[in-house]
């Protein structure tokens, strides 16, 4: 009977999917959801929402609910991270502000500006939640859904016993993603894949034992084609191999696309594809409507969506639960998992079964994509210092390393726009200047 504990669980569709997930689960037929949320009528909608996934499943899982972490995290077997702190009161300093400097975001969640002081306002919550477990359910096993994921994964694994797995759909996504470009099975498509969350690399590609990436060279070359996935083409065919990451959020993790309006023109395109503050200008519509969409699912007057997805959460629940072995693609400490890469948090294969996260080794990266990583691990590492030590100027120096801040700003003009980025966000940085 596993307790599954999840953070944040006013992410009510998130946290709706992985419910799903599990209670999908043949053989898991009972089992505890615990939810948890600061926000009181989220959490209500999260709890009532389980009720209602739960009867649909038929199974015996029970529901608690509690704005209090303590009050219901004794005993998890797993904790599942999707907490947001202070999101929608920063989503647009995170974009206007570096947008005065010329940093140009479509994202920025996870690295610029916008990455780095999202991790600087999410970190002590984490940190604080981790020590927590170590109290409460030390044996737990934590899947960290949060961005920036690199960076709170490192924090976890290098500041608390936790064993900790950061997970993201990148690898599942872009694969399925590439069988499609390639127009094959993509059962019957092989592939490898190594490096950092967003930023891994497919090494190889293969169908019925050929190499697939002479193909999609030549696809790249159909507009329709190229079109759907400007920025990842242009990184394969200029470093030899294609990105876990959508083109629009990749083209922030380089200094090649987004430096100067004509770059911008050229390369990025509507949505997800690059456009100009995407995140920052949909997303507090996109959660009020996902908030409706589940009260008029709890009204009847919506149909609850009850399918898997391919998120790794419950295959590594039932992987461990049941001892199904199964490989998922997970964030983990490289203790020599990538050979030319740092100590840090990287993303590779992991096999799962009831001995837990199990990481394959997967040997050196080509030496260019490898530099790519490195470039991002530094930005990470002295992120890890900032969290884990309170340490202001440390968050300072990982923004001056940050790939398209340097591209664009010069030393000077971004330790200004920390300045004022970090008096704009003040209130949500205390633990800095207690």
């Amino acid at each position: 009977m596993p307790k599954v504990t999840i953070m944040g669980a006013g992410s009510t569709v998130f946290a709706r999917q992985i419910m799903t997930d599990i209670l999908c689960l043949e053989g898991l037929d009972e089992g505890t959801f615990a939810l948890v949320d600061i926000d009181a009528e989220r959490l209500e909608l999260a709890h009532q929402i389980a009720d209602k996934l739960v009867a649909l499943s038929g199974k015996n899982w029970t529901v608690t609910a509690s704005t209090n972490r303590r009050a219901v995290m004794g005993g998890s077997d797993f904790i599942v991270n999707a907490i947001e702190v202070a999101g929608m009161a920063n989503v647009r300093h995170d974009f206007d502000i570096p947008m005065k400097y010329g940093i140009n975001q479509c994202i920025g969640d996870t690295i610029g500006p916008g990455g780095i002081f999202k991790a600087l306002r999410t970190g002590p919550a984490w940190l604080d939640i981790l020590h927590d477990a170590e109290e409460l359910c030390p044996n737990a096993l934590v899947l960290n859904y949060t961005n920036p994921m690199s960076i709170l994964t490192l924090v976890a694994l290098t500041g608390t016993t936790m064993q900790t797995v950061g997970l993201c759909h990148s690898v599942q996504g872009t694969s399925k993603q590439l069988a499609d470009y390639l127009e094959i099975p993509y059962e019957e498509m092989k592939f490898k894949c190594a490096g950092l969350n967003h930023n891994a690399w497919f090494t190889e590609l293969s169908y019925q034992g050929e190499d697939m990436y002479p193909r999609l060279r030549e696809r790249a070359k159909v507009p329709e084609v190229y079109e759907k996935d400007p920025v990842r083409f242009e990184m394969m065919l200029y470093f030899g191999a294609f990105v876990t990451e959508s083109s629009g959020h990749f083209s922030e993790y380089v200094p090649y696309f987004r430096k100067r309006p004509e770059l911008i023109e050229r390369y990025c395109r509507k949505g997800y594809l690059g456009e100009t503050g995407f995140y920052a200008n949909n997303w507090p519509t996109w959660r009020k409507q996902n908030e409706e969409s589940i009260r008029e699912m709890l009204e009847g007057k919506k149909e609850i969506p009850f399918k898997r997805s391919h998120e790794y959460a419950s295959a590594i629940i039932e992987g461990v639960v049941k001892n199904k072995p199964t490989v998922i693609y997970g964030n983990v400490r490289n203790h020599g998992l990538i050979d030319n890469l740092p100590d840090g948090c990287v993303e590779v294969a992991c096999l799962i079964d009831r001995n837990g996260i199990q990481p394959c080794h997967f040997g050196p990266l080509p030496e260019q994509l490898a530099a790519l990583n490195r470039s991002h691990m530094a930005v990470h590492t002295l992120m890890a210092d900032a969290l884990l030590n309170r340490n202001k100027e440390a968050a300072r120096y990982a923004l001056m390393l940050d790939p398209l801040t340097a591209a664009v700003c010069s030393p000077a003009e971004i330790s200004a726009l920390f300045d004022e980025m970090w008096s704009a966000q003040r209130e949500y940085l205390q633990p800095f200047e207690a």
